[in-house]
């Protein structure tokens, strides 16, 4: 793993057998960085990729021979946040709309084979933000979800900055198999968004070693969270048949 570098969370859809990933790419500002990012995918069997920290201004689209790329972020200036979806292109065909909400939070509506499947790509801000920035996101997220119709699959991924732990009181929502041991405020307000929303966080569900847990890794090595995940209602989450965090490709993008 290279320093600071979040693998990505992959969750294999089983509405119509789609593999779905989300990846923290610390930035796409590099000249080449898509295209890049595009070949790494595409030795994966990940067909639709969310994406954080884009990093561009406006918002726009990409459309090559192999992929298609939306992204998303401020309108005035270059920051830190922007979202973005990486599709291959075969699956341009199912794409019913994609829309940007903010430059931390974008929908992407595909066709499902029994369900619609309504994608929202999140990047929520960090631990050390106020109360009122951190409400603010998920007030804007609620706004995201109650537009969405009610018969859609939907699932919410991406870099939330939240550590989920054991506690009891949160199993029925998170599972028993977390990387951490305790939930940090922000994995509180994921908590809480889930259970008002019928939702469950299925990156903590599944048993997997602890290798396959971990989507951050400070540049010393030293410490790894699990702070990207994904989420599902809950009366469909039997249409996702896993979620892991993949250890390569690793390369700083």
């Amino acid at each position: 793993m290279i320093k600071g570098c979040r693998p990505r969370h992959v969750s294999r859809n089983k509405t119509d057998n789609q593999y779905i990933g989300t990846w923290n790419v610390m930035t796409l500002l590099k000249p080449g960085k898509v295209q890049e990012l595009a070949e790494e995918i595409a030795k994966t069997q990940i067909e639709i990729l969310a994406i954080q920290e884009v990093r561009w201004p406006g918002k726009g689209q990409i459309n090559k021979k192999d992929y298609l790329f939306y992204y998303s972020a401020t309108k005035e200036k270059i920051d830190q946040t922007g979202t973005g979806f990486l599709l291959m292109k075969k699956i341009q065909k199912y794409i019913i709309s994609y829309e940007l909400h903010n430059e931390r939070l974008s929908k992407l509506r595909l066709i499902g084979k029994y369900n619609n499947i309504t994608l929202i790509n999140a990047y929520a801000p960090t631990e050390d933000k106020t109360e009122e920035i951190k409400e603010q996101f998920y007030d804007d997220l609620q706004s995201v979800v109650d537009k969405v119709p009610k018969s859609d699959l939907i699932i919410i991924l991406g870099d939330v900055n939240a550590k989920l732990g054991k506690e009891p009181a949160y199993q029925k929502i998170t599972g028993k198999h977390t990387l951490h041991e305790e939930t940090n405020r922000n994995g509180e307000l994921l908590c809480d968004f889930a259970a008002a929303n019928n939702m469950v966080v299925m990156s903590t569900q599944f048993q997997h070693k602890q290798i396959h847990k971990g989507t951050w890794r400070s540049p010393n090595h030293h410490i790894t969270n699990q702070i990207d995940h994904v989420l599902v209602n809950q009366n469909k989450k039997e249409a996702i048949l896993d979620v892991r965090s993949l250890r390569g490709p690793q390369h700083r993008l």
